[in-house]
């Protein structure tokens, strides 16, 4: 079977949910599921070297059946072989491939050449965009809170913060409304000039990061996913104005429109002692606007 000779184009990054498309391929996963690739797609898949957004979730139909999507994949295709997920040895963007997107579809889905309407989970994919662009505010915030923290002079991130959160990042996760963040703090960041110091009292380095959270979200700014072109390879960042200054970081998820659908941020922050050094880890939870208007909204 023909497996596609370009990358898919991708329509999440605009906020879309919903999309028309043709099956170009199907392959059977083993499992009683098939993959199914085609020529685009609104669906965000989880990508594979930085697993940090969860992939949507949602269905496709050929107009007279219905099958489930519970998740999507990034995959990519060389000499004739289709490697998806875990499978591909290659970051997003290498050179003589091509990337897709497989969505991963209870039973025998649908055959080759059928056009198809894809729809993501809007409810999920609401409250993952949120907890995603409310990380970057989060990563944003810390380097600012921790800004006298540094011994030597380091890079620096978009508003001019020492980039702790790009030097000592170990995973994240995005989460419905919210993220984990996990640095690790050891001898490589204190020889750039790291003082660990700086998080002996972490209730005052939450405090500032939440200060800067509350600051921002009053300014409602706008925000933007960027992008060079629909495929799925693509560049793409993510943009907001902070203090007169704008933002631009790369990224590849989804994200709210605006700092106007929050109510607030907040973060909490943890200390791990671990072999070699310590761990910080962030946890970042949002309330969206609606929530607050509905909470107030409930009390008699």
């Amino acid at each position: 079977m023909t497996l596609p000779s370009r990358d898919t184009r991708v329509t999440y990054p605009d906020g879309d949910v919903v999309s028309e498309a043709t099956v170009l391929h199907v392959t059977d996963s083993g499992d009683g599921r098939t993959v199914v690739l085609l020529d685009r797609t609104a669906f965000h898949p989880v990508d594979t070297a930085w697993p940090d957004q969860p992939s949507d979730r949602g269905s496709m139909s050929d107009g007279i059946q219905r099958w489930p999507v519970p998740e999507a994949v990034t995959g990519g295709i060389h000499e004739g072989e289709l490697f998806l997920g875990a499978d591909l040895p290659v970051r997003t963007g290498t050179e003589g491939w091509v990337f897709v997107v497989g969505h991963v579809v209870e039973g025998s889905g649908p055959r080759v050449g059928t056009p198809v309407r894809i729809e993501a989970d809007r409810a999920l994919r609401t409250d993952l965009s949120l907890g995603h662009t409310a990380c970057h505010l989060a990563s944003l915030a810390l380097d600012l809170a921790l800004r006298d923290s540094w011994t030597k002079e380091p890079p620096r991130d978009g508003l001019g913060s020492p980039a702790f959160d790009a030097l000592a990042i170990q995973r994240s996760r995005i989460e419905p409304r919210g993220s984990v963040d996990t640095y690790r703090i050891g001898k490589s960041l204190r020889r750039k000039g790291f003082d660990p110091a700086g998080l002996d009292d972490l209730d005052a380095v939450a405090a500032r990061v939440d200060e800067a959270l509350a600051r921002w979200l009053s300014q409602a700014s706008a925000v933007r996913v960027e992008r060079e072109a629909e495929e799925l390879s693509a560049r793409r960042a993510w943009t907001c104005r902070l203090d007169d200054t704008d933002i631009r970081i790369p990224c590849g998820g989804t994200h709210a429109d605006s700092l106007t659908r929050f109510s607030s941020v907040h973060v909490d922050l943890e200390r791990r002692d671990v072999e070699g050094g310590l761990e910080l880890v962030m946890h970042t939870r949002a309330v969206a606007r609606h929530d607050r208007a509905r909470m107030a909204g409930s009390v008699s």
